[in-house]
C-alpha cells in the first residue's frame, strides 16, 4: 500500500484511577476502545495497531474489528513508552515503508475520523514532521509523527510520552484543533458525566 498511514491506538493502561477498565466502558451503542478503532477504521490506506496490556484477554475479546493488529505489551506497568514503542516497532515490522504514523489513545470519547483526517492534511500541506492535537492550551494525542521521528519514539523510557518529543521539537510541530480533546475517563466521576 502506497502512502500508508500508521494508526496505533494505546490501550494498555489499567485504569486504576476508574476501578474497572475503561478501555470496555459503553460508549454510543459499544465500547471506548472499538469507538477509537471505528473512527480509525474510516482512515483510507490506514494500518491500525492496538496495544493491550493490563485486562489483554478481556480487551481484545471486545475488538472486533477485522482490519485491526492487536499487540500485547507485557512491559505495560513500566509506563508509556513502552507501549509506544511496541506499537511502532510492530507498524514498522509489518509495514517498513510507512512514513507517518498517529498516536492515540481509547479514554478521549470525542475522537472522530475527521481529527485523524485534518492531522494527515495539516502535515501533507505544510510538510511539517509532528502534528498534535490542541486543546486546553496543550499540544496531545492525536499525534501524527513523520518517520524522520520514529527513532525518538523508540528511545522513549518509562512514563515519557509523545509530548517529550513534541516539545523537544515545537519548531517542527503545528497542530489542529480538536474541541474537546481534553475530556478524557480517569474516574467514575468523568465516565457518569460523558453519559448523562
Amino acid at each position: 500500500m502506497k502512502d500508508i498511514t500508521g494508526i496505533v491506538i494505546l490501550a494498555a493502561g489499567n485504569s486504576s484511577r476508574l476501578g474497572q477498565p475503561k478501555q470496555l466502558l459503553s460508549y454510543k451503542n459499544s465500547s471506548l476502545i472499538q469507538n477509537t478503532i471505528s473512527e480509525a477504521s474510516l482512515i483510507q490506506n490506514s494500518a491500525i495497531i492496538v496495544v493491550t496490556g493490563a485486562n489483554h484477554e478481556l480487551v481484545e475479546k471486545e475488538i472486533t474489528a477485522s482490519k485491526t493488529t492487536i499487540i500485547f505489551n507485557p512491559d505495560w506497568e513500566s509506563g508509556m513508552s513502552s507501549s509506544i514503542s511496541k506499537g511502532l516497532s510492530q507498524l514498522l515490522h509489518l509495514y517498513p515503508e510507512v512514513e507517518k504514523c498517529i498516536f492515540t489513545v481509547c479514554d478521549q470519547p470525542f475522537v472522530t475520523t475527521s481529527i485523524f483526517e485534518n492531522l494527515i492534511s495539516e502535515h501533507s500541506t505544510t510538510n511539517i514532521g509532528i502534528v498534535a492535537s490542541s486543546y486546553s492550551d496543550t499540544l496531545g494525542t492525536p499525534v501524527l509523527f513523520h518517520k524522520k521521528y520514529f527513532n525518538e519514539l523508540l528511545k522513549l523510557k518509562g512514563q515519557e510520552g509523545a509530548k517529550k518529543i513534541i516539545n523537544k521539537f515545537l519548531d517542527d510541530t503545528a497542530s489542529i484543533s480538536f474541541e474537546k480533546g481534553n475530556i478524557d475517563i480517569d474516574t467514575q466521576e468523568d465516565y457518569l458525566k460523558l453519559i448523562s
